[in-house]
């Protein structure tokens, strides 16, 4: 997700995500589904803001 994707989201859900937090990855949105390269950015980002790293 990139931070224009964050913002459209508390924009059409304000309500829904008011007192959570929303992380954004700075991934570029320009991967196709399952894309290998996605995946490794996916595993090397995701795990340190779930605390399992």
């Amino acid at each position: 997700m990139e931070e224009k994707h964050k913002s459209r989201l508390k924009a059409e859900y304000t309500r829904v995500l008011d007192f959570k937090q929303v992380h954004v990855l700075d991934i570029p949105d320009e991967y196709k589904y399952m894309d290998a390269e996605l995946i490794e950015q996916l595993q090397q980002a995701v795990p340190s803001i779930l605390g399992v790293d």
